[in-house]
C-alpha cells in the first residue's frame, strides 16, 4: 500500500510546486494550466508525469529550451517521501489528516526558502484546519492545545522585538499554528530541534564564508523540518530523554 501513496504524492507533489511558484506572485493555483515560465507555451500532459517528464526532457522546456529548475522534481520527491513516512506512522486513513496539514508546510518550506516570506493566507489555512480538527478530533486537550499557541506565539514575539526584527511576522504566525497543533509540551522539542539545525547550519555556512553575520536565514524551513521529525519521531525523542534523565 504504501508504494501507491508514494505514487499518488508525486502528482500532489506536482500541485504544491504550482503553489510555491504562483502563491508569491498573486497568482490563481487553478487557472491557467500549467506553462513554461520562460516561453509561455502551455504543458502538455506528457510534460506533466512527475519525476519522469523532468529527466526525459533534459531538464530543459521542449518549446525553448530554457532550463527547468530542479526544485520541481525536488518537491515531487520530497512529497512522496513525507507522506510515505506519514502513511508508515499513522497508517490509513488518519495519515489523511496529517497529510493536508504537511501539503501546506511544504509550500510554506519552499517559499520562505526563496522568498524569505510565509504568506498569511497559508498560515491562516493551517489555522483555520488545525481549529476544525481540535473540535472534531481532538486530539490533545484544549489547554494543552491554547498555551502551546500562545508560548510560540508569545516566544517569537519577544525574539522580535529583542532582535529588532530578526524573527519575522510569519515565523511568529505559523508556530503559533504549530503551537496549537502539537501542544505546549511537544512544541518546546519542536522548536529546541529547529533552534539546533538552524544553528548548526548557519555556523556550517559562516565557516565555510557562503554568509555573513548580518545575512538572513529563513527559518520557517527549519520549523517544518523540525515538526515532521516531531510528528513521526516525537514520542520516542520524549521517551528517550525521559529514560536518560530518570525521571
Amino acid at each position: 500500500m504504501w508504494w501507491l501513496v508514494f505514487l499518488i504524492s508525486l502528482f500532489v507533489g506536482s500541485f504544491l510546486n504550482v503553489c510555491i511558484y504562483r502563491i508569491p506572485r498573486g497568482e490563481s493555483v487553478v487557472f491557467p494550466p500549467s506553462a513554461c515560465p520562460g516561453c509561455g507555451r502551455r504543458l502538455r500532459p506528457c510534460e506533466l508525469i512527475p519525476l519522469l517528464s523532468f529527466f526525459l526532457q533534459s531538464a530543459r522546456c521542449r518549446g525553448c529550451g530554457s532550463a527547468v529548475s530542479w526544485r520541481y522534481p525536488g518537491v515531487e520527491f520530497l512529497t512522496a517521501l513525507v507522506f510515505t513516512g506519514l502513511f508508515l506512522r499513522f497508517g490509513w486513513p488518519d495519515f489523511l489528516f496529517q497529510a493536508v496539514f504537511y501539503a501546506v508546510l511544504l509550500v510554506i518550506f519552499f517559499i520562505d526558502l526563496e522568498h524569505q516570506i510565509i504568506p498569511n493566507r497559508l498560515v491562516l489555512a493551517l489555522l483555520i484546519y488545525t481549529l476544525l480538527l481540535r473540535f472534531t478530533e481532538p486530539t490533545i486537550p484544549w489547554p494543552t492545545a491554547l498555551w502551546g499557541g500562545l508560548l510560540g506565539g508569545g516566544l517569537f514575539l519577544l525574539l522580535a522585538v529583542v532582535s529588532k526584527g530578526g524573527m519575522g511576522g510569519g515565523d511568529i504566525k505559523l508556530v503559533s499554528v504549530l503551537g496549537l497543533w502539537f501542544g505546549w509540551g511537544h512544541l518546546l522539542l519542536l522548536l529546541f530541534l529547529a533552534f539546533l539545525a538552524g544553528g548548526l547550519l548557519g555556523g556550517l555556512l559562516l565557516a565555510l564564508g557562503l554568509k555573513k553575520r548580518k545575512d538572513g536565514i529563513p527559518f520557517g524551513p527549519f520549523l517544518v523540518l523540525a515538526a515532521f521529525v516531531v510528528t513521526v519521531w516525537g514520542e520516542s525523542i520524549l521517551g528517550w530523554y525521559l529514560r536518560l534523565s530518570g525521571i
